[in-house]
């Protein structure tokens, strides 16, 4: 049974079709990727799912239940939680404020500072719990934001750009964090690092034109003629 599934939506802008009609199921447990050139509307369907904008049409379920027309805020007490492409960090928080504060929402009482340990311990910043966020290089508060998605123990975690402005070995981290991670919660990646998406994806969704241009395994995807003219073989490739 699907976890997540989104059906026709649409979002028009002052006349653009930014998203056109979307048809999307995640399976619970899956490790999804979402991929496509920039423009693709991959941004736009992410911030429906999440309950940022409201569709034009169309409507998304989870869990069997109807959460359209619910708020962000809403949606994150029923299990979903979505990191930013763009950091949104408390600067002026400690690392583990932050962290307490996003997981307050989901967790309460006794369990509250466990959750906040076993979040900062998954992402490696355990040692960096009291430092001020906002002196965090650019990657670490990466890290955090991840961490803070972690500690509202969500069954559908949607990662948006979440390895951009990390190291390489930070990356291999994050792979294996999203591995160790698979089974347990659903993830929704956005991510335009191929090798990542290839490494980690058990299925991908390529998104073209605010449309769905193909889904499939990853050695599906990338043999699939259609997705290499619009993506895979662009200039975009090599840093997608």
């Amino acid at each position: 049974m699907s976890l997540l599934s989104v059906r026709g939506l649409t979002r028009d802008f002052d006349g653009l079709r930014a998203v056109d009609g979307v048809d999307l199921d995640l399976a619970a447990g899956e490790v999804r990727a979402l991929i496509g050139p920039n423009g693709a509307g991959k941004t736009t369907l992410v911030g429906m799912i999440a309950g940022r904008i409201a569709p034009s049409r169309g409507r998304v379920i989870l869990d069997g239940r109807d959460i359209t027309r619910l708020p962000a805020h809403r949606r994150m007490r029923l299990g979903m939680a979505y990191t930013f492409q763009i950091t949104s960090v408390f600067t002026g928080l400690s690392v583990a404020e932050n962290v307490w504060l996003a997981a307050r929402r989901r967790v309460r009482g006794a369990g509250l500072a466990q959750a906040v340990r076993a979040a900062l311990a998954r992402v490696g910043l355990e040692g960096r719990a009291d430092q001020v966020a906002g002196d965090l290089a650019y990657g670490h508060q990466r890290l955090l934001e991840i961490a803070m998605g972690l500690a509202q123990r969500p069954r559908l975690l949607i990662l948006d750009e979440p390895t951009q402005g990390l190291s390489e070995g930070e990356i291999a981290g994050f792979q294996a964090l999203v591995r160790d991670l698979a089974g347990e919660v659903t993830i929704l990646l956005i991510e335009h690092n191929m090798a990542v998406v290839m490494a980690l994806a058990e299925r991908i969704t390529v998104m073209a034109g605010g449309r769905i241009l193909a889904e499939g395994t990853p050695p599906e995807i990338h043999a699939n003629r259609a997705v290499q003219a619009a993506y895979l073989g662009g200039d975009d490739a090599a840093d997608c």
